[in-house]
C-alpha cells in the first residue's frame, strides 16, 4: 500500500510541470488573442472632409476635435457644427472600420436636419489612433459620455452654448453597443439608433476573433474569453449584457436595426429590443439587406434608402416634445 502511494507521488510529480506549462500556454495564447483582437489593422480614411468638402458645401466647414476622457486618455472626431440650440448627434462606426465610413451619412444628416454632427474614431481605430485598443464597448461608452460633455460644452461665435438638451446616437455594433452601455449613465442621450447590437463585448469579441482566425475559431473564441480577465485587469472591459444595460434606458426613442449579412446580430438585436422599459419606445427592422454592417457594398438605392430611414427617425425622435 505505501509502495502505491509513493508510486502515485511520484507520477503526480512527473505530470505537474507538464500542466502548469499547459496553464501557462493556455493563458499566454489567451492573452495573446486578446491583445491581437482589441488592436484593429488600421486603414486610409475611405474619404476625409477635405475631399468630401470638394463636393459639398457642408462637408466643408467640418473641423477636426479633440477632447479629453475620464480616463485621461484623448479622443477625437469631425465636427460638422449646426444651428444654434439644436440637437446634436454622434455618430459610431463599427470595429475595424472608422469615422469616414459614418462620414456621408453625417453630412446628410446635417444637411437634412440642421443638427450639430460629431463623427469620432473610437479606441484602437483610424490612421495613427490616439488610443492603441479597442475594449469592445466597455471604455468606449465612458468614452461616449466624454464625447456628450464636449458637445455640451460648445459654444457659438457669440459665446452662446451650440447644442441644445436634446442628444442621439447613431452606432452600429461596435458602436451600438457602447452606446447602449452610455445611455444607461448619459441621461442627455434622448434617441439611439443602433445596427446589429452584440449580445455582449465577449459576444463582438468571438465575432472579431472568428473573423481573424476562422480555423477553429470556437476554441480561439473561447480561449481570448478567458484571456480578457488578464488582458483587461484593472481595465474597463464590460460583462454586462446588452439587455441588462437597456432595462435601465428609460424615457427615450429607440430605432434598433439588423439585417441578413450578420445573422448572429439578427437575433441579440430582437432579444435586446425585449429589454427596454415600456416607458421607452422601441421601433425595430431586423430583416434588412443589408445592414449597416455592410453598407459600403450595397447598391446606391439601398443605401439611400437605409441613410433616409436614420435621418427621418433622428430628425422626428430629437424635436418632438
Amino acid at each position: 500500500m505505501a509502495g502505491t502511494k509513493r508510486l502515485l507521488r511520484s507520477f503526480f510529480k512527473l505530470l505537474l510541470p507538464i500542466f502548469v506549462l499547459a496553464a501557462a500556454a493556455v493563458a499566454a495564447l489567451s492573452v495573446w488573442l486578446v491583445r491581437e483582437a482589441s488592436a484593429p489593422l488600421t486603414k486610409v480614411y475611405l474619404v476625409t472632409p477635405e475631399k468630401y468638402g470638394q463636393l459639398s458645401a457642408r462637408g466643408a466647414k467640418i473641423t477636426e476635435e479633440t477632447w479629453p476622457n475620464q480616463d485621461g486618455t484623448t479622443s477625437r472626431g469631425w465636427l460638422l457644427r449646426g444651428e444654434l440650440n439644436q440637437p446634436a448627434v454622434i455618430m459610431l462606426h463599427r470595429y475595424g472600420t472608422d469615422r469616414s465610413h459614418v462620414l456621408n451619412l453625417g453630412v446628410k444628416l446635417n444637411e437634412a436636419t440642421n443638427f450639430t454632427i460629431l463623427m469620432p474614431d473610437q479606441r484602437g481605430h483610424g490612421q495613427n489612433p490616439l488610443i492603441p485598443n479597442s475594449t469592445f464597448g466597455g471604455c468606449e461608452a465612458t468614452d461616449l459620455v466624454a464625447a456628450v460633455g464636449f458637445l455640451r460644452g460648445l459654444r457659438s461665435a457669440e459665446q452662446f452654448q451650440l447644442v441644445g438638451s436634446q442628444i442621439g446616437v447613431y452606432g452600429i455594433e461596435l458602436g451600438a453597443l457602447a452606446a447602449i452601455f452610455a445611455a444607461e449613465k448619459e441621461p442627455a442621450i434622448k434617441a439611439l439608433v443602433l445596427d446589429s447590437i452584440p449580445r455582449d463585448s465577449d459576444a463582438l469579441l468571438e465575432y472579431t476573433i472568428s473573423r481573424k482566425y476562422p480555423f477553429a475559431s470556437s476554441v480561439t473564441s473561447e480561449f481570448a474569453a478567458i484571456g480578457t480577465h488578464a488582458y483587461f485587469y484593472e481595465g474597463c472591459y464590460r460583462r454586462v449584457p446588452a439587455c441588462e444595460a437597456a432595462k435601465n434606458i428609460t424615457e427615450r426613442r429607440t430605432l434598433l436595426l439588423a439585417g441578413i449579412d450578420a445573422p448572429q446580430f439578427q437575433e441579440s438585436t430582437s432579444r435586446t429590443s425585449k429589454c427596454f422599459p415600456a416607458n421607452t419606445t422601441v421601433d425595430l427592422k431586423t430583416d434588412l439587406s443589408p445592414s449597416g454592417m455592410d453598407m459600403t457594398n450595397a447598391s446606391l438605392d439601398l443605401s439611400e434608402a437605409y441613410d433616409q430611414r436614420i435621418i427621418d427617425f433622428l430628425k422626428l425622435a430629437l424635436t418632438l416634445p
